[in-house]
């Protein structure tokens, strides 16, 4: 069985479900010692089970990714206990639907905040620990979402706009200390993603959409994670799409 990642160690975020944790699975598969960061205890001590079941290491953290404190603590709790923090995979992240009119501001905040702040926090604690060890690679989970605004997903839309403007001045940043960055940007995945939404009418809409039949599974994703990391240390997949095929609108 290949391995390209033997030796590496990531950090998830979002590891309890979704992409997050199809994430953490599909690098422990290609030799990664994964420490997976997330609210849900449970489902970390779940996933680790998993992992070390099947051979690999792994280590659970948990926390919340929107609180600076909890973030930069799961950076340097992977670094101390497996040794290193070669990637991260910023998959922590949230969605809610509604317009501006009447709506809660506080949860515009909410999604800023984990969606943005939450990835600008671990990459802050993250790129000192790859600068020190020469390298690394970074890859944030953003959306198709990012590439246009919508009327109802303004907060959405905005947040994943920003981390794409964000995630590519880090690359430029980065690159020449031999740390690649990565904008991942998944269409309609069948994820929890709308289990949140507070607005009934439109949590069952988004839950119908990302369980489509077509739509893109997890593990698709996790596997196009391990894709960039083996490429070649002088190619840097900057940016990469992945909807599903059934989904031909631009």
């Amino acid at each position: 069985m290949s391995m390209p990642l033997e030796g590496k160690v990531a950090l998830v975020t979002g590891a309890s479900s979704g992409i997050g944790e199809a994430a953490a699975l599909c690098l422990a598969e290609a030799g990664a010692s994964v420490a997976v960061a997330a609210r849900r205890a449970e489902r970390l001590a779940d996933l680790v089970g998993r992992i070390e079941a099947a051979g690999g290491r792994a280590l659970a953290i948990a926390g919340d990714m929107m609180v600076e404190e909890d973030a930069r603590r799961a950076v340097e709790e992977t670094v101390a206990s497996l040794g290193a923090i070669d990637v991260l995979i910023n998959s922590a992240g949230v969605m809610q639907v509604g317009g501006i009119e009447g709506c809660d501001t506080d949860l515009y905040r909410r999604v800023v905040d984990i969606n943005l702040m939450g990835t600008v926090y671990t990459c802050a604690a993250a790129v000192p620990h790859m600068v020190a060890n020469g390298g690394g690679d970074i890859i944030t989970i953003s959306s198709l979402a990012a590439r246009k605004g919508g009327a109802m997903t303004n907060a959405y839309s905005a947040s994943k706009h920003a981390v794409n403007a964000f995630t590519d001045g880090l690359r430029q940043e980065v690159g020449g200390k031999n740390i690649r960055v990565t904008t991942l940007m998944p269409g309609a995945t069948e994820t929890e993603v709308a289990d949140n939404i507070v607005d009934p009418g439109w949590r069952t809409a988004i839950k119908a959409h990302v369980a489509k039949d077509g739509a893109v599974k997890p593990r698709d994703i996790g596997e196009a994670i391990v894709f960039i990391l083996s490429m070649p240390r002088r190619t840097n997949i900057s940016e990469i799409s992945i909807r599903p095929t059934i989904d031909t609108s631009a």
